[in-house]
């Protein structure tokens, strides 16, 4: 059965109760004027021979608009809205462009079909789970983000794409499952805005992120036994 690629690991009646949080914090956004902080930062390419592969990727809605709202808990307090979708997105195209000879963005019918014959698997990256702590009542500006990461890594017959244009995959033909951490902390606490140090964080727990992949992503055994060419090996690990 296909799931789709809109946060797939959701059920509909949760995704509805997420869809009512995503609209509650944005009208509370808007009434109290939460702290906002759209992460940017510089992604450099890993420093390693490019495997020899042509690697599709699709980053769904969920992912390429990634955002946490934190609703403060008290009046001493301040709610918090971290945008992470575009640096999720601008960091992983760099990370593959470095990794593999030939990246591949997979949007809609007309580039999942353009080279599909020279794609040789396509990978589906999620944001499982992410937390972060706030330093109260104290100028130490020191935060610490949490990442948890959950990739699928499936041939592309397993991408199909329906009239409304959505893109789904069938898990039943994946090569490979798994989950990766990250973690970041502000460097220093000598900076000019909780905002700024909220960013830092989370470019570095984006980095921490794609150290991981790239020295885990061989010895992943479903990855590894695609490619050694067993396929049939796969057991969900």
């Amino acid at each position: 059965m296909a799931a789709p690629l809109l946060d797939s690991m959701i059920s509909g009646p949760d995704r509805l109760i997420r869809a009512l949080g995503v609209l509650a914090g944005t009208l509370l956004l808007a009434a109290c004027g939460a702290r906002e902080v759209v992460v940017q930062g510089n992604f450099p390419e890993p420093l390693m021979d490019p495997l020899p592969i042509t690697l599709g990727v699709v980053y769904s809605d969920a992912f390429a608009q990634h955002e946490i709202f934190d609703e403060a808990a008290g009046r001493a307090e301040t709610d918090w809205l971290v945008k992470t979708g575009d640096a999720q997105v601008e960091f992983w195209n760099t990370l593959f462009g470095g990794m593999f000879q030939d990246v591949i963005r997979i949007t809609d019918h007309d580039s999942l079909h353009a080279r599909e014959s020279e794609i040789d698997a396509v990978i589906i990256p999620y944001v499982a789970d992410l937390q972060y702590t706030i330093p109260l009542h104290t100028n130490v500006k020191v935060y610490e983000i949490w990442m948890k990461y959950r990739f699928r890594l499936v041939p592309v017959t397993a991408v199909h794409d329906h009239e409304n244009g959505d893109l789904t995959i069938d898990p039943a033909e994946q090569f490979a499952d798994w989950t990766l951490t990250a973690y970041g902390k502000t460097p220093t606490a000598f900076l000019q805005s909780d905002e700024e140090a909220v960013n830092l964080a989370a470019v570095v727990a984006l980095r921490d992120a794609g150290a991981n992949f790239a020295t885990s992503f061989t010895r992943v055994p479903g990855v590894k036994a695609w490619m050694d060419g067993d396929t049939e090996s796969f057991d969900g690990e």
